[in-house]
């Protein structure tokens, strides 16, 4: 590793100097990275831009859609070419980093005067940690949080109180279901939910209820508990007064929402731009998620309220050209400043703890703070993974596990079965990791 390359173009980096186009200590003149959000493409070109300026190296970002990113990496992996630079998530991090796919950052970080991972979060951190030999893979782009969406015009059309804070599930539950009702000569209905809206919907409910997708060492799962099917039985009830999904397959919860169709759906902060820009942002506004009251006090008790959320890791190929000019594009996307001005770019929230305040004022017109305050105000728990999550996670809800309650949530028999069913299948997978 060309350590004293690194060192040189950090040290410019941290006198603020811009260095001329035509000088660079890197042996490449062209970094590829690779990402899958198109809504954040402009913000981090214009931060990766100003790396550029500095190190006299092109950052050429390519946008590429979730399932082609993943075939087109994997392929990459196999003895294709991957790019330098690209998005780990928490789904295949352990795999890449297991078989030795993606660069040691180890040494770079312990030269690297402007990271600190004890200032980024925890479990983002911690996921791009490679369990057998303790070395760090990625470095925490962002973190994300959930909340739920409405549409202010149909709840007054049809006379019902717009969300709040205070909302428990049963307060969605019974406005879902007066919407449903009085929109269906419209076509409306109070709430949509897919059952591949795991981190951004019913994930959320189990943990309300006091059981665990994923138990905290990564090795079981609670899902199958009496919390777990109390809380599943609550999403059912919230079903049956929803959109079919029938209805939510063949359009989507999304489209469904911008279509004036549906008056709720919950969604990560990843995804604000995509109501921001839609025709009928004006009347879309944002609440925390309900919380479920479970010792019935009549208020949100800490743990009866929680947001998952994961992190993107910036992670660079083993066998990139050049890894130093890799690590110090990473190492600048990390730091303190370019990840407030992501933040205040409305990109996303950073992956650095307590940075994230401008995000909330990104977006004039739309107050978004709910993402925000989610963590400030509930209680944070990180998205489920394994080692191999797409096994069991794809498994759940298909036909089996929970697919069956979605289509038919009218028996809260076959909900309870599910659960049992789910549980069964996490601890199947687990055991074969």
């Amino acid at each position: 590793m060309k350590k004293r390359a690194f060192a040189a173009i950090a040290a410019v980096v941290g006198l603020g100097m811009v260095m001329p186009a035509t000088v660079s200590a890197y042996s490449v003149d062209e970094l590829q990275v690779n990402i899958w959000d198109n809504n954040q493409l402009a913000g981090l070109q214009q931060i990766a831009d100003e790396w550029s300026e500095e190190s006299g190296v092109k950052v050429t970002i390519n946008v590429v859609d979730w399932d082609n990113y993943w075939t087109l990496l994997e392929a990459g992996a196999s003895g294709g070419q991957m790019p330098d630079v690209f998005w780990m998530h928490s789904n295949t991090a352990q795999m890449y980093m297991e078989n030795d796919l993606l660069l040691n950052l180890d040494d770079y970080i312990a030269e690297d005067d402007a990271i600190d991972l004890a200032n980024y979060y925890e479990g983002v951190v911690e996921l791009y940690n490679r369990d057998d030999n303790g070395s760090q893979y990625a470095l925490p782009k962002d973190h994300d949080t959930i909340a739920l969406l409405y549409n202010k015009a149909l709840f007054d059309k049809y006379g019902v109180e717009y969300p709040t804070d205070d909302w428990t599930w049963e307060d969605l539950r019974d406005a879902a279901a007066a919407i449903t009702e009085a929109g269906a000569d419209d076509g409306v209905y109070g709430y949509a939910i897919n059952s591949s809206n795991n981190q951004d919907g019913w994930y959320n409910i189990i943990y309300d209820y006091g059981a665990q997708v994923i138990t905290d060492d990564h090795k079981g799962t609670t899902i199958g508990s009496e919390e777990g099917k109390a809380a599943m039985e609550m999403l059912r009830q919230i079903l049956e007064v929803s959109a079919p999904q029938t209805t939510v397959a063949e359009t989507g919860t999304d489209s469904l929402f911008n279509s004036g169709l549906c008056a709720m759906i919950t969604q990560g902060s990843w995804m604000i731009n995509t109501f921001y820009k839609a025709e009928n942002s004006a009347d879309y506004a944002w609440a925390m998620l309900p919380y479920a009251d479970v010792n019935g006090n009549g208020q949100c008790d800490k743990g009866e309220r929680y947001s998952a959320y994961n992190g993107l890791g910036w992670a660079a190929s083993a066998a990139t050209a050049d890894p130093d000019a890799a690590y110090s594009l990473i190492s600048y996307f990390c730091q303190e400043g370019p990840q407030k001005e992501q933040a205040a770019l409305g990109v996303t929230m950073g992956g650095m703890k307590g940075i994230s305040d401008d995000f909330a004022n990104a977006f004039e017109g739309m107050d978004v703070s709910a993402f925000t305050r989610a963590e400030e105000e509930g209680d944070l728990f990180f998205r489920p993974y394994t080692r191999n999550t797409t096994i069991w996670e794809d498994a759940i809800q298909q036909a089996g596990g929970f697919l069956d309650a979605w289509q038919d949530p009218s028996d809260p028999e076959i909900m309870a079965a599910a659960c049992d069913n789910a549980q069964a299948i996490i601890e199947n997978a687990i055991a074969q990791e």
